[in-house]
């Protein structure tokens, strides 16, 4: 076994290292990385560094949270796996004794250790790593390690769409047609609903959405949204019933407010590095506004609906890298011509 790790060196620069095999501890697996998905928060990661910046300025900054790949090895404890399942990881291990842990909420936990941020950015760009067996899933039989891979942004689409109510019936809008948009469209329609609209400026996004089960798109460039929505043949006078912005935009946040319905709800899924001026004399009329952090008790059911084919990860990804050309992947991921182009980028990871 030979293990290297891809470091942020500097914001832009991957350096990939040679590093230890390291040893699982009792209750831990030892995991063979073999696909790893590329999140937004990596990629705004590779480009300006840290959300959170380390205390100590030699600490190795590594990215990738969203992972899969085989058990070659397993603590003394484990029980769950043998050697050579193939396996999926939940990347936030919570501290189990806080207030939020003993309420079944973990994903709040203030001192969760979430892979590539504080503590440990500790990433998941490397050949072997190991994960705590009770944060581990086996990938069930018709699931490709790559579907696997991306569970994890699927489960936050599944538990924005749980905490906003989706149902059959509801109308819905959502803001942002990237991953995360993407991914709550389809959590959306695995919980019954069917009247959606995704709002986004980049045509592959918009078409993909369409394949994924939206029911009309927008494209916001071209058209203005909230004209469109309020139009009488849309919802007119009375509004979206929810209203889901995944864009991470003020500009998109403040569309939400404009369309959202009296007694509506909006969910904030993505996240917002400003702060959002908000109109509140327009929703004065009972209007939910609620925020959507990661996942919680998510990993099974998300699990299964990509399983049985409710939910379609394979055609969102649009650029698979090899793992020596992980400089390149998330260049093209900040560059203005070629990001437009890429829905989802996914790291295929063997050994150098």
């Amino acid at each position: 076994m030979k293990n290297t790790k891809a470091i942020l060196v500097e914001p832009k620069h991957f350096e990939i290292r040679d590093a230890e095999v390291p040893q699982p501890k009792d209750n831990e697996i030892l995991l063979k990385v073999e696909y790893v998905g590329m999140c937004g928060s990596d990629i705004h990661g590779f480009e300006f560094g840290p959300f959170i910046p380390p205390k100590d300025p030699n600490q190795e900054i590594g990215l990738g949270h969203e992972v899969a790949g085989e058990v070659v090895g397993i603590g003394s404890k484990v029980t769950k796996f043998k050697i050579g399942d193939k396996v999926l990881i939940e990347p936030g291990v919570p501290d189990d004794t806080c207030e939020y842990c003993r309420t079944g909420r973990y994903n709040i936990c203030p001192d969760v250790d979430f892979m590539a941020t504080q503590p440990n950015y500790r990433g998941a760009l490397c050949n072997y790593m190991t994960h705590p067996e009770e944060w581990t899933y086996k990938i069930p039989e018709g699931m490709s390690v790559m579907e696997a891979a991306l569970v994890e942004p699927a489960a936050v689409g599944m538990h924005a769409a749980i905490l906003g109510q989706a149902k059959l019936g509801s109308h819905i809008v959502i803001f942002g047609g990237g991953t995360i948009g993407l991914m709550t469209l389809q959590a959306c329609r695995s919980l019954g609903a069917t009247d959606i609209t995704v709002v986004d400026i980049l045509p592959k996004r918009l078409e993909l959405a369409l394949k994924l089960g939206a029911k009309r798109v927008i494209n916001g460039k071209e058209e203005d949204a909230v004209k469109v929505l309020r139009s009488s043949q849309w919802y007119g006078d009375h509004g979206v019933d929810l209203v889901f912005e995944c864009a991470g935009s003020a500009f998109t946040a403040n569309q939400a407010v404009q369309v959202v319905a009296r007694g509506g709800r909006i969910m904030m899924v993505g996240t917002h590095s400003k702060p959002v001026p908000i109109d509140f004399l327009k929703i004065n009329r009972e209007v939910t506004i609620q925020t959507s952090f990661r996942y919680c008790n998510n990993f099974p059911q998300t699990i299964e609906a990509i399983a049985s084919g409710k939910f379609n990860v394979k055609d969102m990804v649009s650029h698979v890298y090899d793992y020596k050309d992980v400089q390149k992947a998330f260049s093209d991921a900040i560059d203005p011509v070629k990001k437009a182009d890429m829905v989802k980028g996914v790291i295929k990871v063997e050994e150098i």
